[in-house]
């Protein structure tokens, strides 16, 4: 399937601390019971498991029969065995559940958005996953602005905003009826056009971090073979003396300064593939979201 028709992953505020961020991380399906407002089912409370044995064994205080006695003992250790099981998993979703809540603001689940705000955010996200992976990026070529800090920011900025656009598409498309009656159509173009241009906007952040994502693939690739070159540039003395030996004419002294011609060659190609990453970063800089 392809990656771009996804829909988009869960994104967490990056300003929450890391371990805050690692257990809302750890269970989405937690996050969308907060926020759907549901509530932790005390039924299943695991506490409740121990009813059976202490009425068979005050039952059997009452009553006078071992036999009842006993049973409430052997149903009581089988209970109190599971009952360790399920309260620390029991505890472990009620301490989520609370702290989902407390952190509704700082987290956007792939829901909360409408089918084409959803495409844009995975798009946004896509773009980074690239970005993030190359080598260039690794090996610290490109990091003018400090991509680990900077890219999950952009992300959550555009989430942010994306999910305010959808909640107001989904009110708009309430409020304005299907038919309009004549003459009122222009007193609803405003609030249409708001909305179109608040898309358009979001549409261009998201280009901008494409168009940063294709120049470092770009550079990525001219890297992969600069590296390769370096390693043959060590041994150009070798294909140097080669040539030498064996072409003893103007064709021969034109293969070796080939030989030292390509590799600056290469080396200018990828230095100027960074600096087109870097001046796509830059762009992305100089047009913050607002």
């Amino acid at each position: 399937m392809d990656p771009r028709a996804l829909p988009p992953r869960l994104v967490i505020d990056p300003s929450l601390p890391p371990e805050t961020s690692v257990e809302l991380r750890s269970s989405p399906h937690i996050l969308r019971k907060a926020r759907s407002g549901a509530r932790m089912d005390t039924t299943k409370n695991p506490a409740t498991l121990f009813l059976l044995p202490g009425f068979l064994v005050m039952l059997a205080v009452v009553t006078g029969v071992a036999e009842l006695a006993i049973a409430g003992v052997g149903v009581g250790l089988i209970v109190l065995i599971r009952w360790m099981a399920l309260d620390s998993s029991y505890r472990s979703t009620r301490r989520k559940l609370r702290l989902a809540r407390e952190y509704a603001n700082y987290y956007i689940l792939p829901e909360d958005l409408d089918y084409p705000c959803q495409m844009l955010l995975r798009r946004a996200q896509n773009a980074v996953d690239a970005i993030m992976a190359s080598r260039v990026h690794r090996d610290g070529l490109i990091d003018s602005i400090d991509n680990q800090v900077s890219l999950p920011e952009e992300v959550w900025q555009i989430a942010q905003r994306l999910r305010r656009l959808s909640s107001m598409h989904a009110e708009h498309g309430k409020l304005i009826p299907r038919e309009l009656p004549t003459g009122l159509e222009d007193a609803f173009k405003p609030y249409s056009n708001a909305l179109d241009a608040a898309w358009t906007s979001l549409s261009r952040r998201v280009r901008h971090l494409e168009k940063y994502a294709k120049q470092v693939i770009k550079a990525d690739r001219v890297y992969h073979a600069h590296r390769r070159l370096e390693a043959l540039a060590a041994r150009t003395p070798e294909y140097q003396q080669l040539i030498a030996d064996t072409v003893r004419d103007e064709l021969g002294r034109q293969h070796i300064r080939e030989l030292s011609d390509q590799a600056t060659h290469v080396r200018k190609l990828f230095e100027e593939s960074i600096l087109q990453a870097r001046q796509a970063a830059g762009e992305l800089l100089r047009t913050p979201l607002t």
